[in-house]
């Protein structure tokens, strides 16, 4: 028997309305998945916050005179005027806190504590970067002239520093300190040194955590990501080849963030020259 023109008219409304029904409600569970599934990826893979100050802690201060030059030696610093870090602001720590190295670059908060014959009276926070090693005096005591034997943590600040939370005639004094976030002006400066054979790159004006923990470079040919090993403070090597290519760098600081500055030496690059990539914030 013949279905009445009006049943086969809903019929064919249904059969194309059906589809339509069913497209929208898989695009909708379609973009609600992919919209999770797109946040799980633009998520930076070793996203990390940005550095805080660290515990307040117990130390000694001293200080020490000298030119520029001299306050960098351990840590590779050629010149921590030129650098940007100031005589006024720079501090050889011991080996506990030098860490073979590592602490080069880091930024500390200094008060004057406990000592109201030496200490300035009204004196601000004294902020320093550690560019150079405090070595042990294994001939002394630790408690009378071996300041920087171990366990000690010491600073032995540049004198215009040290002038500024304590009397000339103090000597040693009493402080607390604790890590905090470097500022910098502009970038994270390379500057590569060596020859075609040996490359050495001196890494400095880092913000952020301050110290570095591993360097990467990498070319825009053959060289891929190639580690570089510590020389010694903030001078790191590698017997890479890598004239010839465009070079980017990757820093990795203490608190696990990193910085990538893509490309910023150029194919033609010589060495003695100094390149400024992305800084930490």
């Amino acid at each position: 028997m013949a279905l009445p023109l009006s049943v086969l008219l809903v019929s064919l409304l249904l059969l194309i309305a059906v589809p339509d029904i069913y497209a929208t409600f898989h695009h909708g569970v379609h973009h609600a998945v992919g919209s999770r599934a797109h946040h799980r990826i633009v998520l930076p893979k070793h996203h990390r916050p940005k550095f805080k100050p660290g515990p307040w802690k117990q130390a000694h201060a001293t200080f020490y005179e000298g030119g520029p030059g001299s306050f960098g030696g351990a840590c590779g610093y050629d010149d921590v005027v030129r650098e940007g870090y100031g005589l006024d602001s720079t501090a050889a720590v011991s080996n506990v806190l030098f860490n073979n190295g590592q602490a080069c670059g880091a930024c500390y908060e200094i008060k004057c504590i406990n000592s109201p014959q030496f200490c300035k009276r009204g004196q601000q926070s004294l902020f320093v970067t550690a560019t150079n090693q405090c070595p042990p005096n294994y001939y002394q005591s630790s408690d009378n002239g071996g300041w920087c034997n171990e366990p000690r943590e010491h600073f032995d600040l540049a004198e215009p520093a040290f002038l500024k939370i304590a009397e000339y005639r103090g000597g040693i004094v009493p402080v607390q300190y604790r890590r905090v976030p470097c500022k910098k002006q502009g970038g994270i400066r390379f500057t590569i040194t060596g020859n075609p054979y040996f490359n050495q790159v001196a890494v400095w004006n880092v913000g952020g955590a301050g110290d570095v923990v591993s360097l990467q470079v990498k070319g825009n040919k053959k060289l891929k990501w190639t580690p570089m090993k510590r020389s010694w403070g903030q001078k790191w090597e590698t017997n890479a080849m890598l004239v010839g290519e465009s070079l980017t760098f990757r820093v990795r600081a203490s608190d696990g963030r990193y910085s990538t500055s893509w490309h910023i030496a150029p194919k033609n690059w010589q060495f003695g020259q100094t390149f400024e990539g992305k800084n930490f914030k």
